[in-house]
């Protein structure tokens, strides 16, 4: 397969976004005035609906047309820039709050429209190409590459003994079941279909079985023509099945008083209703009676009914992927040739498991030719046609099922390296400073979409948990490939930067994680300052502002993170379109003033900034910020005004200040906070008033909670009001984890004990050194940690302690 798949649908998704900006031309108006014409705007709408229509078709057809793939890299590449255009003139109607009326119609505006026009004319003018490249609009609907499946087992299985034992077992327990329901669950060319094939035409499994059925269901589950196909395996009488109902009954007919085995291979719907129409034919069997299904997608079996946990199938180990590939190879393993053998094995890594790649790459080296062979083992397996590639379509299914803002996202995961440690948290606010995400629907936050959308990529086994740490995800080496295959040039993952190497014509999204710094400047590797323009996305280019000419270019940014960096220019202002800035370990000891006119800005991280001593006083201006993470900083106080920030969906650290705009009250109105929350130098609350202003009950959605007075003088002139202020840190009773450190107070509050905290699991007590009691924390009912140290007065422990 020669050049790169761009999505149609993935386009279709990016098109549906620029639309969504449309929605509104007074937003548009506001800005640019009236020369901005309705009619113009409407002109956008209509190309790119009118474009959007072919890219199901261009998609297909580029495969074999080099000039359709042109076609859609350049209609990708005019979708970036309208997007930009339009998220310009969104921000600047968000911050100038503009009027028509009077409004001076000036040079900056009259560049916008003139660009607006520009790429109107150049989606219009693609638009009216489709004649010469023979695009029509088409629905790939109903398309798939994958040829179906049949019972017929067409090799040995290999390396799958535990998994036939754990099937066995499933099958031998379901004999007081009337119905049970197998499911197999594996990514795309695992070797789902060849485990089912032994089962089916495993004589001794199926001594017993009244009925047999092999249906391949595929990508579109229709109920009536998988019934049909089972009533056409079970029955040689297939006559009058003129209708859905005289096919279900013809159906039960033959399953009646029956024992039976029916796999139903390649299972994607999910639909409940469906199935529960679909199943009721199979009720009327005996026990024992088994549907044995395979699918991609981990809640397919529990969606249709099922007695078990699905079996999941696993990637091959490196020695029986070499089986397989030897065996389509026709290499003889015990006496081949020792110098193809190795690069065989070479070859058989590449599988990573995958026994349909094994197969594929097999089945191309028949010939046993060094040279060949070679070849192969230094091709990437997405050179290869469709003709001489099982894995591929078997792939490609797997991603052409994806809605299109998902493909969007899986895309996205190009950027990073083969075996990266995914951090879901890390990933979404990722996706969702790119704008990749689908729209929330009512109620639901940005947040949750993200976590949505990332746990059902995890459904689809495009993600796996990692086997020694399950806050981390791994993708398959295979998807990942297929990822940087379907990016193209908009994606461009830097490992090493050779001299004639340069940012190609359509990049967007770069970004560097090999170790050490890049041998010469990231600006070098733009052919011209233009291009800085249009990039949106850096990950770790730490000299990406190594000169401040340089920097003041990249104003599409909406991405930015370093490794290093020890100043922040001030023309980060600039970048207006900004969402996403990740200082992390950086060790930046001032953020520039400029920084707060970024309107769009979700997500701050300065974690481990410890030279950082403040933050700009402006920081009130950041509207949008949805993310402030400033753990293991050397913040001294917050900048006044925080409570304006009121889409705070995290921040992991308050330091109290001494004024009234820093103080403890300024939390009271940040009412959405969710995660870990920790608030420091309690001691600056002056009051139990302030302390109330918090309202930290309120805050719902927290579930860490760490309350810290810095050390010093211990000794505290009113106990009373320390313990009226701690009364008022009350939080809500769906806490898990609570901390409390340096509490100058003599007792603390009731509140500690409460039985209804029923979630508490963990509580950290330190260096309470005032404190003569300890609270009654053996009410706590789900209480598995902790940890009580450094109680100077602890005189004794009393029984109320230990209450139930």
């Amino acid at each position: 397969m020669a050049g790169v798949l761009v999505g149609g649908a993935f386009l279709s998704g990016f098109i549906n976004v620029v639309l969504d900006r449309l929605i509104s031309a007074d937003a548009v108006n506001l800005v640019v005035g009236k020369k901005l014409s309705s009619d113009l705007v409407e002109r956008l709408k209509n190309a790119l609906t009118d474009a959007g229509a072919l890219v199901d078709d261009a998609e297909l057809k580029q495969l074999d047309n080099h000039d359709v793939m042109d076609w859609l890299n350049c209609l990708r590449d005019a979708l970036y820039t309208a997007d930009d255009m339009l998220d310009c003139v969104y921000t600047k109607a968000a911050t100038k709050k503009v009027t028509l009326l009077g409004r001076i119609f000036n040079s900056e505006d009259r560049k916008m429209v003139n660009k607006i026009k520009r790429v109107v004319r150049r989606i219009e003018d693609l638009e009216k190409r489709k004649g010469k490249l023979g695009l029509e609009k088409i629905s790939t609907a109903s398309f798939s590459w994958k040829t179906a499946s049949t019972s017929l087992v067409r090799g040995n299985v290999y390396g799958r003994e535990d998994d036939q034992k754990a099937l066995i077992k499933m099958l031998n327990d379901n004999s007081e079941h009337h119905l049970s329901v197998i499911s197999i669950v594996g990514m795309g060319g695992v070797g789902k279909t060849t485990l089912a094939q032994w089962m089916y035409n495993n004589a001794e499994l199926m001594d017993g079985f009244d009925r047999k059925a092999w249906v391949c269901v595929s990508e579109n589950f229709n109920i009536v023509e998988t019934t049909k196909n089972i009533v056409r395996e079970i029955s040689t009488n297939t006559q009058d099945l003129d209708s859905f109902n005289s096919i279900q009954h013809a159906l039960k007919k033959g399953l009646s008083e029956k024992k039976f085995f029916i796999v139903l291979d390649d299972v994607w719907s999910n639909d409940h209703h469906q199935w529960k129409d679909f199943l009721a034919p199979f009720q009327y069997g005996v026990k024992g009676s088994t549907i044995l299904l395979t699918t991609r997608k981990e809640d397919v079996g529990s969606v249709v009914q099922t007695n078990y946990h699905p079996h999941y199938l696993i990637p091959l180990s490196e020695d029986y992927c070499w089986s397989v590939f030897a065996a389509n190879a026709s290499f003889p393993e015990s006496n081949g040739s020792p110098t193809l053998e190795g690069i065989g094995r070479s070859i058989a890594r590449k599988c990573d498991g995958l026994p349909l790649a094994a197969e594929t790459l097999g089945c191309l080296c028949r010939r046993h030719v060094a040279e060949e062979w070679e070849k192969i083992s230094r091709s990437d397996i997405w050179g290869f046609s469709i003709n001489d590639s099982k894995i591929i379509p078997a792939l490609l299914v797997s991603y052409h099922q994806l809605p299109s803002y998902l493909k969007r996202c899986f895309v996205y995961c190009s950027l990073f390296p083969k075996d990266y440690h995914f951090e879901k948290d890390e990933l979404i606010l990722l996706w969702m400073a790119e704008d990749l995400l689908r729209l929330p629907k009512r109620g639901e936050s940005l947040e949750e979409v993200g976590c949505k959308c990332f746990e059902e990529l995890v459904s689809r086994l495009f993600f796996k948990k990692l086997q020694d740490n399950d806050e981390y995800f791994v993708m398959h080496d295979l998807l990942h490939d297929l990822a940087i295959f379907l990016a193209g040039d908009f994606y461009w993952r830097i490992e090493e930067l050779g001299e004639q190497e340069e940012k190609k014509v359509f990049t967007r999204h770069l970004s560097y994680f090999s170790p050490g710094r890049l041998d010469r400047p990231i600006s070098k590797v733009f052919n011209s300052n233009a291009k800085l323009e249009s990039l949106r996305t850096s990950l770790y280019i730490d000299d990406l502002f190594s000169m401040e000419s340089v920097a003041s270019r990249f104003i599409c940014l909406r991405v930015l993170s370093f490794h290093k960096l020890d100043v922040l220019p001030e023309s980060i202002g600039e970048s207006i379109h900004l969402r996403y800035l990740n200082l992390s370990w950086t060790d930046i000891n001032r953020l520039p003033e400029s920084l707060c006119n970024l309107y769009n800005l979700q997500t701050l991280i300065l974690y481990g900034c410890s030279k950082l001593t403040m933050l700009p006083i402006s920081m009130h201006n950041l509207v949008n910020l949805r993310h402030l993470d400033l753990r293991k900083t050397s913040l001294e106080e917050m900048p006044g005004g925080i409570s304006k920030l009121k889409h705070l969906h995290t921040l992991h650290s308050f330091v109290v200040g001494k004024h009234e705009d820093n103080g403890i009250q300024e939390l009271g109105g940040l009412s959405n906070l969710h995660g870990s929350f920790e608030i420091k130098k309690m001691e600056n609350v002056v009051n139990v008033r302030e302390a109330r202003s918090a309202r930290i009950i309120d805050k719902k959605h927290i579930d860490k909670l760490c309350l810290k007075w810095s050390s010093g003088d211990d000794k505290v002139s009113n106990p009373k009001r320390e313990r009226e202020i701690l009364d008022s840190m009350e939080p809500h009773n769906g806490l898990k984890e609570l901390k409390i450190k340096g509490y100058k107070g003599t007792i603390f509050s009731d509140w500690l004990g409460y039985c209804s905290y029923k979630n508490m699991t963990s509580v950290s007590l330190k260096s309470c050194k005032n404190c003569h009691m300890l609270p009654s924390l053996g009410q706590l009912p789900s209480l598995k940690s902790l940890c009580i140290q450094s109680f100077d007065q602890l005189k004794i422990i009393g029984m109320e302690f230990l209450q139930e």
